[in-house]
């Protein structure tokens, strides 16, 4: 069996330090948003990816820019992995003309065709089936790209996924379902709800190939999306990936996180992934103290000049109210 110092010796020095930089990003960026929720410069709903950044940047690793990204609502941290600028991202989050939805979205609703980041989705599981919609254009177009479906653990109770990996298995679409899986669908742990407690296994149903992956460690999410996406270009159609993982912090900005325990949490901090690259780095001796503080700088620097941008960008005008609702400009039943 293949231990995790094989598969480390598979990644260089610049794929390490590509993804402690990314996920030192992801990481500050949500802390920020969420001290600017405290300061109510930021409303409505907002859930953070505190915890969970392997996913992210081991997906970017793992995938070509054609590849398509669908999510939920704890979108900010791929949507920023897949090049929506944080800036951008910020000022949607601020509900800004220059967001990423043109401030019309909010924190759950980013999207960014240009750079094949599809939502962002408030429906619990609605883009399950949106993902094998775009997996099926990719296949009627013949492209050779894949799309990864994320979606939580809560998600994999909805009647959704059953008629998804059906149609997806009799067509052999190019997706990868990834259910991110951080133990927790609210306040609520998988064990209250589902008699499945593997999750990759509802796979079994459809015959679909399926995985559970450490989802705190950059290396093996690299490698277990690497496998099911190649398997999705040579016309082998869908994997679902459980990759578990843990968010820090509680479901969403208003959840105090008390259905957990301290310990549960110190636990999984242990393996916080951003600790787990630098130590790799270090050991190798591939980092130095000043250019890690480059690094820091750099990150820093972004997350301000995110927050000058946001603060600074103009609300959306009132004549954008009823734009963007049909794709046809003249759709007949706008009225005033």
């Amino acid at each position: 069996m293949q231990t995790l110092t094989d598969v480390k010796t598979k990644f260089t020095k610049e794929t390490y330090l590509y993804w402690y930089e990314l996920m030192l990003l992801l990481r500050r960026f949500e802390e920020k948003a969420g001290q600017l929720y405290g300061m109510q410069k930021i409303r409505g709903f907002c859930h953070l990816y505190i915890g969970q950044e392997a996913i992210a940047a081991a997906a970017m690793t793992a995938t070509k820019p054609g590849d398509k990204f669908i999510t939920a609502y704890r979108d900010h941290a791929l949507a920023i992995a897949k090049g929506i600028s944080a800036k951008e991202c910020m000022a949607e989050l601020y509900g800004k003309a220059t967001g990423c939805s043109k401030g019309k979205g909010g924190s759950m609703h980013f999207f960014s065709k240009e750079h094949g980041f599809f939502g962002g989705h408030g429906i619990v599981g609605a883009q399950i089936g949106t993902g094998a919609g775009l997996a099926f254009a990719e296949q009627y177009l013949g492209t050779q790209n894949a799309v990864l479906c994320f979606f939580g653990d809560g998600a994999a109770r909805q009647g959704m996924l059953h008629e998804t990996f059906n149609m997806a298995m009799l067509w052999k679409l190019p997706v990868v379902f990834i259910c991110e899986n951080n133990h927790y669908a609210m306040g609520t742990s998988v064990e209250r709800t589902s008699n499945v407690l593997d999750i990759y296994k509802l796979a079994d149903a459809y015959e679909m190939p399926a995985d559970s992956i450490d989802g705190m460690s950059c290396e093996a999410v690299h490698e277990g999306i690497e496998r099911a996406i190649n398997r999705a270009r040579e016309n082998g159609g869908p994997t679902l990936l459980e990759i578990k993982t843990y968010r820090y912090r509680g479901h969403s900005m208003s959840d105090p996180a008390k259905y957990r325990t301290k310990e549960e949490v110190e636990e999984y901090k242990e393996r916080d992934p951003l600790t787990l690259v630098l130590n790799t780095l270090q050991k190798n001796k591939w980092i130095n103290d000043a250019e890690l503080e480059a690094i820091n700088e750099r990150v820093k620097n972004e997350v301000e000049e995110s927050v000058k941008f946001a603060e600074e960008s103009p609300w959306p005008s009132d004549d954008e109210l009823l734009k963007d609702v049909y794709i046809q400009q003249d759709y007949p039943f706008i009225v005033d």
